[in-house]
């Protein structure tokens, strides 16, 4: 009989597994997007719409799936989003006018942030949380994001690929990069072919009652939510497509040497996430989130005023090595702080105003970018991260996480194996 112990790291290489073929897909369709879409003749702003609109989606429908989570089988729910995005990227594929590609953006899988900001999200850190004791849940995590990041890394190299093509068989750029979608689509579909063999599992036929965490806890998650917010509206300025469209209009970058620059961006990011685990034990997950991230926003500020192309890179570089030691030892400390039953809900709770945040600021960054190539946007988005951070530290430097009364928010972190 297979124990629980080899069920549980079934899931989770069945779970990363899937988490790195998706990071793929977005990997290389956060940057070909803003190039396809101007391709079609869309102005930065349109571009900016379609961005938000694919972030506004994706957080409504992440929003209903957290919540209804615990009256269906994550397994049912998982293939379910592996359809939908199938039927994204075919969308994408085969329209090109601008009112049927902001549907299908809006109800739709598609992820211009280059991280996962998806329907996916909770009901795998849900399956993650389960799999994984309190004291290996960071490391969990961080293995998690680990995979995501250095796969879309490779993702964002395999951007230049349309290119490559359109110039060896000296056909049109368009259909090389209708050919991508379709690859995005079939992700999808072996995305799903590896869901189907998942365990069923739930938490619940109805709302959980009896064990729902105090008024007290709730309300922690909700300021969370809210800091969250406050930071994803930040960083909706700065996605992967926008500021790979600030570095075309900038520079006149390529879309190989912007693969490039995305693909060390990613791989430093994934590094800093292995640090992560060992400063959170050392300094609490706290520390860690805010004294990362201030200064990788600082850094965004600076980039603007960068006199050549080499020292922006070279900010960008210091930055992504700083700015994501928050995503482990964030998602550690909220799936904490709720009991099991309640980790769907907790996770779309945190992750989904974030979508829906991030979802309004890219608007504002194509009008920006519509300005000029100067990178106010760059700019705002520096300046709310900090604005975060500050905030995070003063309302949370005194709050210990529900499960633990410790200092650090959750008991030691094992190495990553």
């Amino acid at each position: 009989m297979t124990s629980t112990a080899g069920i549980d790291r079934a899931v989770t290489r069945r779970l990363l597994l899937v988490r790195g073929l998706r990071a793929f897909a977005d990997g290389f369709v956060s940057l070909l997007l803003p190039i396809y879409l101007s391709a079609l003749g869309m102005s930065p702003l349109r571009v900016g719409i379609i961005v938000t609109a694919a972030l506004l989606g994706s957080g409504v429908l992440t929003l209903w799936v957290g919540m209804r989570a615990y009256c269906h089988e994550y397994r049912v729910l998982l293939l379910l989003a592996t359809v939908l995005m199938t039927a994204t990227g075919i969308g994408f594929a085969f329209l090109s006018d601008f009112w049927p590609l902001l549907v299908v953006a809006f109800v739709g899988t598609l992820n211009p942030s280059g991280g996962d900001v998806s329907v996916f999200l909770p009901l795998e850190h849900a399956m993650l949380a389960r799999a994984a004791n309190d004291a290996r849940r960071t490391a969990m995590f961080a293995r998690y994001s680990l995979v995501g990041t250095l796969v879309a890394a490779v993702g964002s190299l395999f951007a230049g690929l349309p290119d490559m093509l359109a110039k060896a068989a000296q056909v049109p750029l368009k259909p090389a990069l209708q050919a991508m979608f379709v690859l995005y689509a079939l992700t999808g579909v072996l995305s799903g072919w590896i869901y189907r063999s998942l365990p069923s599992q739930r938490t619940a036929t109805a709302p959980p009652a009896a064990d729902a965490p105090p008024s007290e806890v709730r309300g922690r998650v909700l300021l969370l939510a809210v800091l969250f917010s406050l930071d994803a509206f930040g960083g909706g300025f700065v996605v992967q497509s926008l500021l790979a469209l600030w570095l075309f209009q900038k520079y006149q970058l390529s879309v190989l040497a912007a693969g490039t620059i995305f693909f060390w961006t990613g791989v430093l990011s994934a590094l800093s996430y292995l640090i992560a685990v060992k400063v959170a034990d050392r300094f609490g997950l706290l520390n860690t989130m805010v004294f990362t991230h201030l200064p990788s926003s600082l850094l965004l500020i600076a980039v603007p005023f960068m006199p050549t192309l080499g020292w922006a890179v070279a900010l960008l570089f210091a930055r992504s090595a700083l700015s994501q030691m928050d995503v482990p030892t964030r998602s550690a400390y909220v799936m904490a702080i709720v009991p099991p039953a309640e980790r769907p809900a907790a996770a779309s709770m945190t992750s989904v105003p974030r979508s829906l945040a991030a979802a309004v600021s890219p608007v504002c960054a194509g009008y920006l970018l519509s300005l000029g190539s100067f990178g106010w946007s760059l700019v705002a988005a520096g300046s709310l991260k900090i604005v975060y951070d500050m905030l995070l530290y003063v309302l949370f430097r005194d709050i210990p996480p529900w499960d633990e009364g410790s200092s650090t928010g959750l008991p030691p972190s094992e190495a990553l194996e």
